[in-house]
């Protein structure tokens, strides 16, 4: 149907047209109206009936405003209550699902989970699953998708309202056919998508070769890593070999080590997906080709008393200046350090300084010696510290610097606890982790001391139970 030329004219650029026949008998009413007050004026300053002359001019008034009044709204300038064919206003548009009840809640506002479910590889099946999340007003803020033989994996980012619970979703979501249900709370770190957040764990570990287990942690979630070396630093035989492409274990992956040996990953809660497997054998692969590497930079400090030392990363370039550090050490120091036999204490340095087993910074005197080793060593899904210095510069504030840094490390890291594996007798060690000012947990097992310190307010984790020489 041809639209009515009235109706096209009525709103131009979004505005209602005003019509000149209107506007004419407007003004005409209007000057009829001071005509007559004018007349009336006189009457009353040169006519005898005066009075009666004013309230007659105030009547005509009155009936002229209340003309005026009625033609106003019924040929006023204002649009009328039917479509004028203007753009609504966009913050009064009304948008389908926005106007029900709750729609005006601030974006943002609710609680992120974390969710994983198994659907039938069928048509509808996510659409199923997404309507019912709808109907309970969640929001589904990213969708990633890992294919099956039998079905997929849908891993979803989540706001729903904080009166919520995830009971109350894994319901809705079972009732619309999702299996095998797993759900966390969520925080804003979350929010990155997929690909920008695996290209910074990869820029991460091309950086810094100790990054490697941490960048698994956060690419597959909660999960255990330990890696067996092929030759173990005491001795013996290494774990059975795994093919180059790896294995896919349901709960478990194991993956050809960088350095030789196993890499396994543990994630007992929630079987990993072929997705996940390509995603760490990538990862893997990726530090395998770079080759061990630590970051550069060093920090000079001036100790109490003085001395300038530096403290730096070290890897396994510095074995020998390690093994030197160790032939001036008493044997009292590294029975402390190393919890067995003093000749023993060389063994374990290729896997301490190994940046594929945690962090080592070294403190060095301007001369290049090294007098001192902190460790950070990745312990599964723990962390531990070990500190060694050389016996002339003990007391020194050394240990203290070094164990800092490694704290601070592990806070960056996004590590709830680290611990430590000492002797009573180790007053050193003990000062040290007293000087953290953070909350202690103190375990004694068959005589030696574990220390752990809470990094946060959460509840720190069970001591771990004694360690070998090697880890301590």
């Amino acid at each position: 149907m041809t639209p009515d030329m009235s109706d096209v004219t009525r709103a131009r650029h979004g505005r209602p047209a005003h019509h000149w026949r209107r506007d004419v008998v407007e003004l005409a009413a209007l000057f009829t109206a001071v005509a007559v007050a004018d007349a009336v004026a006189n009457l009353i300053g040169h006519g005898p009936d005066g009075p009666a002359l004013l309230v007659i001019s105030a009547i005509v008034l009155a009936a002229t405003a209340a003309f005026h009044v009625w033609w106003s709204r019924r040929h006023g300038h204002a649009p009328p209550s039917g479509d004028t064919g203007a753009r609504r206003a966009a913050g009064t548009r009304p948008a389908g699902p926005s106007a029900q009840p709750g729609a005006g809640e601030a974006a943002g506002v609710g609680t992120l989970w974390r969710m994983r479910t198994t659907v039938r590889d069928a048509p509808g099946s996510l659409a199923a699953l997404c309507t019912a999340l709808a109907e309970q007003r969640v929001d589904i803020l990213s969708l990633q998708t890992h294919p099956l033989a039998d079905g997929t994996v849908d891993e979803f980012l989540l706001r729903a309202p904080d009166a919520l619970t995830a009971a109350g979703i894994t319901r809705a979501v079972a009732l619309a056919g999702g299996t095998g249900t797993w759900i966390e709370r969520a925080d804003a770190h979350d929010l990155v998508d997929a690909p920008t957040r695996v290209l910074g764990l990869a820029t991460r570990t091309a950086l810094d070769a100790a990054e490697l287990p941490l960048a698994l942690r956060q690419l597959l979630g909660r999960c255990t890593i330990r890696t067996l070396p092929a030759v173990p630093a005491g001795g013996g035989r290494g774990p059975e070999p795994v093919p180059e492409e790896g294995v896919l274990e349901d709960t478990v992956l194991r993956l050809r080590a960088p350095e030789g040996g196993v890499l396994t990953v543990e994630r007992p809660y929630l079987p990993f997906t072929p997705t996940e497997f390509a995603r760490a054998r990538a990862l893997v692969e990726l530090d395998s080709r770079l080759g061990p590497r630590i970051p550069s930079g060093r920090d000079v400090l001036t100790l109490p008393e003085g001395n300038d030392i530096a403290v730096r990363r070290a890897g396994s370039g510095d074995l020998a200046a390690a093994r030197a550090m160790h032939e001036r050490c008493s044997p009292r120091t590294l029975g402390l350090r190393y919890h067995g036999p003093v000749g023993d204490a060389d063994r374990y340095l290729n896997h301490l300084l190994s940046p594929r087993f945690g962090r080592t910074l070294a403190a060095q005197t301007a001369s290049g010696r090294i007098v001192g080793l902190g460790h950070l060593l990745w312990d599964g899904d723990e962390t531990e510290v070990a500190l060694l210095v050389e016996d002339d510069w003990q007391r020194r504030g050394v240990g203290g610097e070094l164990l800092g840094r490694l704290v601070a490390m592990a806070v960056e890291a996004g590590c709830e606890s680290v611990y430590a594996v000492t002797q009573a007798a180790n007053t050193g060690m003990v000062a040290a982790m007293r000087g953290l000012g953070l909350p202690l947990d103190y375990q004694v097992e068959e005589g030696t001391l574990v220390i752990t310190a809470r990094l946060d307010t959460a509840p720190a984790t069970a001591a771990p139970q004694a360690r070998p020489p090697h880890a301590g």
